[in-house]
């Protein structure tokens, strides 16, 4: 049995923002990952201000395009905000995944390809993979076989529940916004990822069809057009992830495996690395319960303010969230620069 100080669950990039965190404190960090390579995910890739300056702090700076902000539109009426402050950028996921590797490579992050199917603990040490260590972060994401095998996961409800689907265009950045193109029954986010490659992730309920969705944005299906692929479809689902508590005698659930809002702006990584670093502070301390505190408050303004969101979304209202935002511009831009920072 390997023996460390933390073992993290979960290479994508919280989990390797957790373990640089826990090398950078002192830590002994081992990465629990079944997939070779850079992970790829079906999702918006945008990183916001908050979480650039996160990355910046453990040594990793993505390549990418700045993001100026956001913008909402229904094919009618439309919305935007610009980022007060420092851009965002929009970030290819193997890119971010990439130079996550290397810098957790570079502090001595130990990765080992072994997923956790169990979970022994007690009150001085945990094991799982094959590892025994004093405190397992859980980053294993949507779903997470952590959080399942603890019982700590709630059911997902099943009215409402949403699906994404992702893939990379061949075409110039039209603009240095998010777009956010709705229709009556799905919504596409467009990101800026490259100076040739858009990223289209299109999310809602089960069965979207990708080119259905993007053919009933007219805006959107003039500006792809017949632009090449640049990457595979990939999907994600259901979202609307729950837990019962986030932490587990040594156990923190860090990132998605915590919970997860199918978010509207962006700010997935934000909250995940925020997690990440207040999960490695309570190892610290040698307190889960701080963390089970700092948990509640980095992700207060994503609870309150995207799972309303979201449940408009959903809702008869949902016609009317453009128009809304459209007639209430300060509302529109106080919602995103609350969440984007």
């Amino acid at each position: 049995m390997t023996r460390t100080d933390v073992i993290v669950a979960g290479g994508g990039p919280v989990g390797l923002v957790a373990a640089i965190r826990a090398r950078l404190a002192g830590f002994e960090a081992t990465v629990l990952e079944p997939h070779d390579g850079d992970l790829d995910k079906a999702c918006g890739e945008g990183l916001m201000p908050v979480a650039l300056e996160s990355l910046a702090e453990i040594g990793v700076a993505p390549a990418g395009m700045d993001i100026a902000g956001f913008r909402y539109t229904d094919g009618r009426r439309s919305v935007e905000h610009r980022l007060s402050g420092s851009p965002g950028r929009g970030v290819r996921r193997t890119t971010l995944h990439s130079a996550l590797r290397a810098r957790a490579a570079e502090v001595g992050v130990v990765v080992e390809s072994a997923r956790v199917d169990a979970i022994v603990q007690d009150d001085a040490s945990v094991s799982a993979g094959g590892v025994t260590g004093s405190w397992l972060l859980a980053c294993d994401g949507l779903h997470s076989s952590v959080s399942r095998l603890l019982g700590l996961d709630l059911p997902i409800p099943r009215r409402g529940r949403r699906f994404g689907l992702r893939r990379h265009f061949r075409v110039a950045p039209w603009s240095d916004l998010v777009e956010v193109h709705w229709s009556p029954d799905a919504e596409a986010y467009i990101t800026p990822v490259a100076s040739d490659t858009v990223g289209v992730a299109v999310m809602g309920p089960r069965g979207t069809d990708f080119r259905s969705a993007l053919a009933a944005m007219p805006e959107l299906a003039d500006r792809i057009g017949t632009a090449e692929p640049a990457s595979t479809l990939r999907g994600a689902g259901p979202f609307g992830y729950r837990t019962r508590h986030r932490t587990a005698g040594r156990v923190m659930l860090v990132g998605d495996s915590s919970g997860y809002v199918d978010s509207l702006t962006g700010e997935g990584l934000r909250v995940g690395f925020a997690q990440a670093d207040a999960a490695v502070r309570a190892a610290l301390q040698g307190s889960p319960a701080l963390y089970e505190r700092e948990w509640h408050r980095v992700t207060r303004d994503v609870r309150r303010l995207t799972t309303g969101l979201v449940t408009a979304a959903t809702s008869p209202v949902r016609p009317a969230i453009v128009p809304a935002a459209a007639a209430l511009p300060g509302v529109f831009g106080f919602v995103v620069e609350r969440l984007a920072r």
